[in-house]
């Protein structure tokens, strides 16, 4: 279950939000290598101390060990929720899912640890992107740049997938911003749309709208899938990739049955559009939008870094 331990640990997180802080963190960390210490399914009662006041196992020392193994020395949390109510709910939460898992199949639990590890580097580089309006510069440039510091801390944070996320929910707010708030249904990014059957990233009306930093040939088939089924297929992607996913789309020969964007343009247009071709009311526009892509993310994702800090 390699690749699915990670999906289904995602789907977990996504579906209880309270394990974000550095509290829940520690416990799955704890928890995953009591769960490779002991084997599946493991008994939450035996995850006690004495008393059963307490996560077995669970402090500072634990947790810095684990991490060491890692090669992360920096601190997630001193107290690490030892003495915490809620850890040992958290732990129950997390040995139920982990149980349910080894219930279908054998678990891979490095690759479990592996994925608590890789939002630990998240959750230790959470801070959120700056954007910011320079008079001095277009919006296209504005955007270009808060998706360069997703790219770059997606590189600082291997195993995240922080441009992909960043530019699917940017899209996902400009058009709920046009078609009206609740009119579009949001996922988080690491709910794939062809595993879950869903059009593309996004269904408004009669568009399935694809979102990606890297076009290939999967998105352009499942762009086929679209115009195939009588739906129009758009493509949103960087706007350096627009050469090459234009070029795909021709070879599969459907270049001229669906629209290709650049992601940058794309949202710079909507910031014009609805600033009415004003300073103040791009500075207003631009407001309203980080402040609905942040409402976004905080419903979709775990990682508070995702959010957006606008400087206007």
């Amino acid at each position: 279950m390699t690749g699915a331990v990670r999906d289904a640990l995602a789907r977990f997180r996504q579906a209880d939000r309270g394990f974000t802080g550095k509290g829940a963190l520690s416990v799955a960390l704890v928890v995953t290598r009591h769960a490779r210490d002991r084997g599946l399914p493991l008994d939450p009662d035996r995850l006690l101390t004495g008393q059963g006041g307490q996560v077995l196992g669970l402090g500072y020392a634990a947790v810095q060990s684990i991490l060491a193994e890692h090669g992360e020395t920096r601190v997630l949390a001193r107290e690490a929720g030892r003495t915490s109510r809620g850890s040992i709910a958290r732990m129950r939460t997390y040995v139920a899912c982990l149980n349910a898992l080894a219930a279908e199949g054998p678990v891979d639990l490095a690759e479990a640890e592996a994925f608590w590890i890789d939002a630990v580097r998240a959750f230790l580089a959470a801070k959120p992107f700056r954007l910011r309006l320079d008079p001095a510069r277009g919006l296209r440039a504005c955007f270009a740049d808060l998706l360069a510091q997703a790219a770059q801390r997606q590189r600082e944070t291997p195993g995240m997938q922080y441009a992909g996320a960043t530019l699917q929910h940017l899209v996902g707010a400009m058009l709920e911003a046009d078609a009206g708030e609740g009119r579009v249904a949001h996922h988080g990014f690491s709910m794939a749309d062809a595993g879950a059957g869903r059009a593309g990233d996004f269904l408004v009306g009669d568009v399935a709208i694809h979102v990606t930093t890297a076009p290939g040939e999967a998105v352009i088939a499942r762009c086929r899938a679209n115009v195939e089924a009588g739906l129009r297929a758009v493509l949103v992607t960087l706007d350096a990739r627009l050469p090459a996913a234009e070029v795909l789309a021709e070879t599969a020969g459907i270049l001229g049955r669906m629209d290709v964007l650049g992601a940058e343009q794309f949202l710079a247009a909507g910031l014009h559009r609805r600033g009415g071709f004003t300073a103040a009311g791009r500075t207003a526009a631009m407001r309203e939008f980080v402040a609905r892509y942040n409402v976004i993310v905080t419903g979709c994702e775990t990682d508070p870094g995702l959010a957006i800090d606008f400087d206007g």
